[in-house]
């Protein structure tokens, strides 16, 4: 939902798209956005997503601005914007990811509990990692870099005897204690993608377990992957993805590991609370400008008003029926629906006979 040069959105019952009728309409995203973003040819500064996860998506990354125009420069068919991409993830049901360098004190519990992924590493960087607690942060950083540009360049055909070794072990029951926690996430993983180095990944980065309602934000050079669930994503406005494992599309592990921030640290480090702003609606705040998602349950008729925001806005409902007003006029809602909001422009959400569940991404600058 947006404006990507890729594949912007259609408006039901015009023969213009949504960026089309922004270049005409440019009042819609209104000065102060288009002060601080590049909204030149209808441009949004955000994109908004629903992700339906049933199987996992690739362990990738994120450059920052500067990387996307360099890359994008240099390889435009694969990197097709010069745009960063920091993301929000928001949970519609349970959801798994992987998210973030653990801390590194748990990442050399594994390299020392897990025979088969040690194996992968070269003796002399295992040597220099597990010796962690000695090093100056900065230092620290520069090991963990080693290690997983270690395991991201292992040899295939060890990468494929080493895996089958564990999975063997895990299948008969073989796990200690400390695996339990990633056991049936490594054979989950093996079974969607068997013999990627990927799965390994489960013994470096966090892996989360979210509820509905709780949300992670993700900035530039965040390894990260997402497993199983449903989210609402939102994220500025950008199709460049460094992957490097859990993917049969193509891979760029140079760019991977040259971007990543190797900043280790416990998952909640990325989560995103929420505010009430109302009894209503619910505020999903990143620290960045490019966005902001606004949650809004209501039920059996009951009104929300949001006031005029002085910048852009998509928004869905993705759950019961109801209805949205403004000055001009009013659209039905059902679970799918989406609206463009522009910008000053002050709405009225009212619910049908059911509860009705809205997402809201704007923009303010």
């Amino acid at each position: 939902m947006g404006t990507h040069v890729k594949s912007p959105s259609g408006v039901v019952d015009r023969e213009q798209n949504l960026t089309q009728i922004l270049t005409e309409n440019p009042y819609l995203i209104g000065d102060q956005v288009s002060r601080q973003f590049d909204t030149t040819n209808g441009n949004l500064p955000f994109l908004f997503k629903v992700l339906a996860i049933g199987k996992a998506l690739s362990i990738q990354t994120h450059p920052d601005k500067k990387t996307s125009e360099k890359l994008h420069a240099e390889q435009p068919t694969v990197y097709t914007d010069p745009n960063h991409k920091p993301e929000m993830a928001v949970a519609l049901t349970d959801f798994k990811a992987l998210c973030g360098f653990m801390p590194i004190v748990n990442i050399a519990e594994y390299v020392r509990a897990v025979p088969e992924f040690q194996s992968l590493i070269d003796p002399s960087i295992v040597t220099e990692f597990l010796n962690f607690i000695n090093l100056s942060e900065s230092d620290q950083k520069a090991v963990l870099k080693k290690l997983f540009a270690a395991l991201m360049t292992a040899d295939v055909s060890n990468i494929t005897t080493q895996l089958q070794t564990l999975v063997a072990r895990y299948q008969r029951g073989g796990q200690n204690p400390l695996e339990e926690d990633v056991k049936d996430l490594v054979l989950t993983l093996n079974e969607q993608f068997p013999g990627d180095v990927g799965i390994f990944c489960a013994f470096m980065l966090n892996y989360v377990r979210m509820t509905p309602g709780q949300a992670i934000f993700l900035g530039a050079g965040e390894p990260h992957a997402y497993v199983e669930g449903d989210i609402m994503e939102c994220m500025a406005n950008s199709d460049n993805v460094i992957r490097a494992g859990l993917t049969p599309k193509a891979k760029d592990i140079p760019n991977l590991v040259s971007v990543l921030t190797y900043a280790p640290s416990d998952w909640q480090k990325h989560m995103v609370k929420p505010v009430d702003i109302t009894p209503h609606t619910r505020k999903y705040d990143p620290p960045i400008q490019d966005f902001t998602v606004l949650q809004v349950k209501i039920q059996n008729g009951e009104i929300e008003t949001h006031e005029a925001i002085p910048g852009p806005s998509i928004a869905i409902a993705t759950e019961g029926s109801g209805r949205v007003t403004w000055s001009g006029g009013e659209l039905d809602l059902e679970a799918g629906s989406v609206i463009f909001v522009g910008a000053e422009t002050k709405i009225e959400i009212t619910a049908g006979d059911s509860n009705l569940v809205v997402f809201r991404a704007y923009v303010t600058a």
